[in-house]
């Protein structure tokens, strides 16, 4: 729900801080006053389209700012999408709030909760958040785009929506897999002479992972074997010349042993030093020994060697692969000779899998497409309990649910849906647009709303001048609609009718007033004396007398009791 409302520097208005409520605020105001330049102002902080036109005082270097708070009642659509975006989201009940600054220049910035943000995202989150409907309108059930998600939600389809939405993202996968394996089918056939002859001489060579550094190390090993040889020669005879180690070590042992008694125990730890010792240098002289015969220079090892390690190096050269790569460079190469060989049994599984993920999505599509055009039906035949009040009893509004092309088919269905609505008897349909006249096309949203607002997660809902071109009983029902609709959502309503006005929970009055050198523009929130103040001049136009004031009086109590 919006709760405030602050503008600085926007056309007319200089500063206008404003506060709303839940239920049915209308806005009036004398024409020319300003209400249009409310609903730019607050456009300006749902990520609308800015120009420096906007600015007031922008010759003396100033910026608009607009600063829009909402107070979320619970997780909605606004905080699954900054979070997508890396923001902080607010809790329940917990201030959200967008701010717009335009500069002389017309840049601007934009931000929610004081973390910029691009304005285009700033669109997205404001779109979320409230809905603008009438004849000026671009967003909300203007934008033809939205009715298909209108239409499921009314129809609480979303369930079926998302089995589609998974049966498709398979039938995509299934299809780019088998596009992939056909060019791939396709270049190993015009590469299938090199490839024969690569696996042939990849199979031939046989290469083995960790092989390179291995052949690197033994090689090295081999080509300073003399060296090698010499030192364990050397090691070899500084252990076993003379009585050697080990014979010392025993002669020690037989010393001590003889005395050990005497000794009362001082000995042990010598004892088993030396033991210990002794064992080492029998080990030294095992490996040593080992070592030699490993190290024992071999010419033609060292040649093989060698040989291997310069066929893995030239092999890898040739493939512009590492050699550690080779091995696997052997099973990539052999997959794509295995795909021209097996006479297309990959490709025919990789179809049938395509076939049958198709035949799923196509399956779960129709259902939903047979769901929708129940859901029309009944949307239709709701939409036109509305009309008659609202001086539209001749005219008819239909769900249009059309099968597009299968180029056309997506996550969403098979289906293209729009509103089409006919004005005369016998005469075909067209898009709202282009076939209602201004104050029609406000009373058709306002019909389609009353029937759509429970399927729309949208908290606030503004309408602008819902009430153009109609009064008396009609405007009387606009307005007993527009407050049903406030029951469950805040609703905003631009009005010059005051059987709207006297719905209204709260009103605010626009007004110019002279400030300074030059004219600005207010806005008032009225009290319940300044109200029928209000509708009697609504009702009376400048002059307001007591008829006004009495017929004002009428119109809120019949409304408000």
């Amino acid at each position: 729900m919006l709760v405030s409302l602050a503008i600085g520097n926007v056309v007319l208005i200089d500063r206008v801080d404003l506060a709303f409520g839940p239920g049915l605020c209308v806005l009036t105001g004398e024409t020319g006053a300003g209400k249009s330049i409310l609903l730019d102002s607050l456009g300006l902080a749902l990520g609308m389209r800015a120009n420096a036109g906007l600015v007031r005082g922008a010759a003396d270097g100033k910026s608009a700012t607009v600063t829009a708070t909402f107070i979320p009642a619970e997780k909605t659509a606004v905080h699954e999408l900054m979070s997508e975006h890396g923001l902080e989201t607010p809790g329940i009940g917990e201030p959200l709030i967008l701010r717009r600054t335009v500069d002389s220049d017309g840049r601007s910035r934009a931000f929610v909760n004081d973390q910029p943000i691009s304005v285009s995202l700033l669109r997205q989150i404001g779109d979320s958040l409230v809905e603008i409907e009438g004849q000026f309108a671009t967003q909300g059930l203007m934008d033809s785009a939205s009715h298909r998600t209108s239409l499921d939600a009314f129809g609480g389809l979303q369930g079926l929506l998302r089995q589609v939405a998974k049966s498709h993202d398979i039938f995509q996968k299934t299809q780019a897999a088998l596009e992939e394996a056909e060019i791939e089918v396709a270049k190993a056939h015009e590469d299938e002479e090199f490839l024969r002859h690569a696996v042939g001489e990849l199979k031939t060579l046989d290469p083995r992972p960790d092989e390179e550094s291995q052949l690197a190390d033994t090689r090295a090993l081999l080509m300073h074997g003399e060296k090698i040889v010499e030192a364990i020669k050397s090691a070899d005879t500084s252990l076993t010349s003379g009585d050697g180690v080990e014979d010392r070590l025993g002669s020690a042992v037989r010393s001590l042993t003889r005395q050990a008694e005497l000794a009362q125990g001082r000995f042990d730890p010598v004892l088993d030093a030396l033991a210990r010792a002794s064992d080492g240098v029998a080990d030294a002289l095992t490996l040593l020994r080992r070592a030699m015969a490993d190290s024992e220079p071999d010419p033609k090892r060292l040649d093989d060697c060698e040989e291997r390690l310069f066929a893995l190096r030239a092999a890898a050269r040739k493939h512009n692969v590492a050699v550690s790569d080779l091995p696997a460079l052997r099973a990539r190469l052999e997959a794509r000779l295995a795909a021209v060989e097996d006479g297309g049994a990959a490709l025919l599984a990789l179809e049938k899998a395509r076939d049958d993920a198709r035949t799923e999505y196509l399956s779960g599509a129709e259902a939903l497409s047979d769901k929708r055009r129940e859901a029309a039906v009944k949307l239709d035949q709701a939409v036109a309990l509305e009309l008659p009040p609202l001086r539209l009893e001749k005219a008819v509004v239909t769900t249009i649910v059309e099968r597009r092309a299968e180029a056309e088919w997506g996550a969403n269905g098979i289906d293209h849906i729009h509103f089409e609505v006919s004005t005369v008897p016998g005469v075909p349909g067209g898009p709202l647009a282009r076939v209602a006249s201004g104050g029609e096309l406000a009373r058709f949203l306002l019909a389609l709303k009353l029937v759509l607002h429970r399927a729309n997660a949208v908290a606030t809902l503004i309408f602008d001048e819902v009430d153009s071109g109609v009064g008396g009983a009609t405007a009387s029902a606009i307005g007993e609609r527009l407050a049903r609709l406030a029951e469950e959502v805040q609703v905003l309503v631009i009005t010059h009718s005051p059987q709207v006005a006297a719905f209204g929970a709260h009103h605010l009055r626009v007004a110019k007033m002279e400030k300074g050198s030059g004219v600005v523009t207010i806005v008032e929130d009225l009290t319940q004396p300044e109200r029928r103040e209000e509708i009697a001049r609504m009702l009376a136009g400048t002059e307001i007398t007591d008829e006004a004031r009495a017929a004002a009086d009428s119109l809120i109590v019949e409304h408000h009791g």
